[in-house]
């Protein structure tokens, strides 16, 4: 027989006072409360706060600011109203210029604690705007009869519901000023209740919208829809199952693009993989160029390429580009891409580079330049081939400094590279995500 828990419910846990000592890698506070870590939201070091437990474990404890005692010099007023609640931003409260700072003093701890690597340059900080940048999101999508209105936006913090919002001042303002739109378009639908997010992508001329719909919708859902595309300038979407159910609302809809360096223009799908920041993307592209200085003598590698957002502006300079990634999908745009763009000497291939990738016709060829852009888990299964490559420059992009620095010890300490310059870039303000480059060279 199961035994029934006694748990109160409804009942705030007890407040304390703390000093906080250091920020953690995700953004929150650090203070040590009756011998026991506390990590809290909303806190910066050298503060003396008031906050509330949200979670008690035997060796650590979680909690919320209620109120600052003794602010520090680097805290801002928020520019959100929102941001109390919201968990789309973690950082609100600290300067552009601190936050910056923390991450890249993340980044620097983790190469000395887990590659044991201090000796190398650092790359100044990439940074742009700070306000509505985010050209990628998915939104959650919720009606709450207590409320008496469709949310939509993102989640409470540390909370699986979603935030009360009426705007996001992070998101592009094509769609963070019209979330009470939103919220009244789905709201006057007959399958309210049968939307649980929106998938939002902004391209340089469109804003485009996937409605995932658990219901087929009815023809006065249908006007509604097409009623808000044509009154607020979108091309909306419906997804009635997977990715491959992407169909347009209404008559054939041509693809989203933006402008990448190089006179590069990048096509992409609704639901297709593209950096959320376009504006640093750029600057990163910029980088990437700068650093690897190419000529018509160079073969690069670059895995996990894409949509080819690196692959086509190095090939309007380098020799013979090969791109590979592990979606099918994604390398057929690819391939689109460099069409478009009239380039001829780019190869894709699709290879799941988390995987043994024995048998591949790439593998066999020499590289002396290689940019590997991995998703978090970082790129450890390939590192192994580069020196078979022959590769002199090893250029590395990370959304994960841990794994970032995982494969850096395998690169230097395993493999005789050099790690010469690394650094942060800012493609998620307000956000403890920490974007980061490295060049490693033998």
């Amino acid at each position: 027989m199961a035994r029934r828990r006694n748990r109160k419910k409804n009942v705030p846990m007890e407040m304390a006072n703390a000093q906080i000592e250091s920020l953690a890698h995700d953004g929150r506070g650090v203070a040590h409360v009756d011998h026991k870590a506390v990590f809290i939201s909303g806190a910066l070091p050298e503060e003396e706060v008031v906050f509330q437990y949200t979670k008690k474990k035997r060796d650590f404890a979680e909690g919320r600011v209620v109120e600052v005692l003794k602010a520090s010099a680097e805290r801002v007023d928020p520019g959100c109203a929102h941001y109390e609640i919201c968990g789309g931003c973690s950082f609100q409260h600290m300067s552009p210029e601190k936050q910056i700072s923390a991450k890249q003093t993340v980044l620097l701890e983790q190469f000395r604690s887990i590659a044991k690597l201090e000796d190398f340059e650092l790359f100044p900080p990439l940074t742009g705007p700070f306000w509505g940048y985010r050209h990628r999101a998915r939104l959650g999508v919720k009606d709450v009869i207590k409320k008496g209105r469709v949310l939509v936006g993102f989640r409470e913090k540390a909370s699986p519901f979603l935030a009360e919002i009426k705007q996001c001042e992070v998101l592009h303002p094509a769609v963070g000023k019209k979330l009470m739109d939103l919220s009244a378009l789905i709201g006057g639908l007959s399958i309210k209740n049968k939307i649980p997010q929106i998938e939002v992508s902004v391209s340089d001329e469109k804003t485009a919208l996937v409605f995932r719909i658990l219901e087929p919708l009815t023809t006065d859902d249908i006007e509604r829809l097409g009623a808000f595309e044509q009154s607020h300038g979108v091309d909306i979407y419906l997804q009635s199952k997977g990715p491959d159910t992407i169909v347009p609302l209404s008559g054939e809809k041509p693809l989203l693009s933006y402008q990448l360096p190089h006179d590069v223009k990048l096509y992409f799908g609704p639901s297709d993989f593209v950096q959320v920041n376009v504006e640093i993307n750029r600057k990163m592209i910029v980088r990437v160029l700068e650093i690897l200085d190419l000529n018509e003598n160079d073969k690069v590698l670059d895995l996990f390429c894409g949509l080819g957002n690196f692959t086509l502006p190095v090939a309007r300079v380098a020799g013979k580009v090969t791109g590979v990634e592990g979606s099918v999908d994604l390398i057929a745009r690819a391939k689109q891409n460099a069409e478009k763009n009239g380039l001829t000497n780019t190869q894709f291939y699709a290879a799941n580079l988390m995987e043994d990738v024995k048998g591949e016709d790439w593998l066999g060829k020499t590289y002396n330049k290689v940019l590997i852009d991995p998703p978090r888990l970082g790129a450890k299964e390939i590192l192994y081939l580069l020196p078979k490559w022959g590769a002199e420059q090893v250029l590395y992009i990370s959304c994960n400094p841990s794994t970032l620095a995982r494969d850096a010890d395998i690169l230097v300490n395993e493999l005789g590279y050099r790690l010469k310059k690394a650094g942060v870039m800012d493609m998620f303000p307000h956000t403890s995500h920490v974007e980061s480059i490295a060049l490693f060279e033998r």
